[in-house]
């Protein structure tokens, strides 16, 4: 059996207004899967029922798909509703073209992002506008600009409101991005992050800048977090040369010098869960990998899962400022 949705209620929210869960399945927000609790500290989650077309069928805009690495929406959906109620504040300090952003206001909570390129923050903007004509609730905007820096891009009034944080580091300056087949083969587009004049990107550093990045933005996100908020990361190893690039555990280091406490260690799946086993889903070029890497003897898999890495904020450490104040009628844009 594959299922274990299993999330532990003493690292969300105010502790004064927590309880145990007692109920036995949680339901994928997207993907529509009912699992089956498991054993604690174990948690699954099915969030790839759909393929990552489908769950943005509709739901975003056409231009999304140009992005190069995009988290599927039933990961950020499983998210806010694991570890938020209606109406918290949702971060993500590495937008893209907004998923984060969009499934937390699909859910009634506020939500808002920072992203580096101009390109993706506005289709980002797009996606919002887009999310509130299907009936989105919540408020979200989207900042441009280095998140490296964040608490100089994010009003100081926000220090202390954020219950939780959403986001996903960057696997190098080239992805798998998309393919289309032609008379010389197959041609890869929409692979990149930017055209390689722009270096700012954390994608063009080597694994040890990334995670110092990484811990800088890590780092802001703990001031605007609130006293118990909780930041979800999800990374997965990679291949260079045939090695394989720890980025997971890079990510935890950079989450505990950023002052974050890890309290647990989760799995999203990218498969399908299909009569009890898994139906990957893999890309043109994974599948590719795998199958060169196997003639030559390597008993290389398909990548199943992403990891999801889950950190909190002390209770013992205070915020300030109003969100209310900060929001008034509106989402900060």
């Amino acid at each position: 059996m594959v299922a274990v949705a299993k999330h532990r209620a003493d690292t969300v929210g105010d502790p004064d207004e927590q309880s145990t869960p007692t109920a036995s399945f949680t339901i994928d927000p997207i993907g529509g899967h009912r699992a089956a609790v498991g054993p604690e500290g174990l948690s699954v989650w099915a969030t790839a029922q759909a393929t990552g077309p489908v769950q943005r069928r509709g739901r975003y805009v056409r231009e999304s798909v140009q992005h190069p690495a995009r988290m599927l929406p039933a990961i950020a959906a499983h998210a806010v509703a694991a570890y938020t109620r209606p109406g918290d504040l949702v971060l993500d300090p590495m937008c893209g073209i907004g998923t984060t952003l969009v499934e937390a206001i699909h859910a009634g909570r506020d939500a808002i992002g920072v992203e580096y390129e101009s390109r993706w923050s506005d289709i980002a903007d797009a996606n919002i506008k887009h999310a509130h004509t299907q009936g989105a609730t919540g408020r979200a905007g989207v900042i441009r600009g280095d998140a490296t820096s964040i608490l100089s891009l994010v009003p100081g009034a926000l220090a202390g409101q954020v219950a939780l944080v959403v986001t996903s580091p960057p696997y190098g300056p080239t992805v798998h991005g998309l393919v289309r087949p032609g008379t010389d083969g197959v041609t890869k587009f929409d692979n990149a992050y930017n055209d390689g004049t722009d270096r700012g990107n954390l994608a063009y550093r080597d694994l040890t800048g990334l995670a110092d990045g990484f811990a800088q933005i890590l780092t802001g996100c703990h001031t605007l977090l609130r006293p118990g908020g909780v930041v979800v990361v999800t990374a997965r190893p990679w291949r260079k040369h045939g090695e394989l690039v720890d980025l997971p555990s890079a990510v935890i280091g950079a989450g505990v010098r950023a002052g974050l406490t890890p309290v647990d260690r989760c799995v999203a799946l990218l498969a399908a869960i299909r009569d009890g086993g898994l139906v990957a889903r893999p890309s043109f070029f994974q599948l590719q990998a795998v199958r060169k890497a196997r003639a030559a003897g390597t008993p290389m898999h398909l990548i199943a899962h992403e990891d999801v890495l889950v950190f909190s904020k002390s209770h013992n450490d205070s915020g300030s400022g109003s969100l209310k104040d900060t929001l008034g009628g509106g989402m900060v844009a």
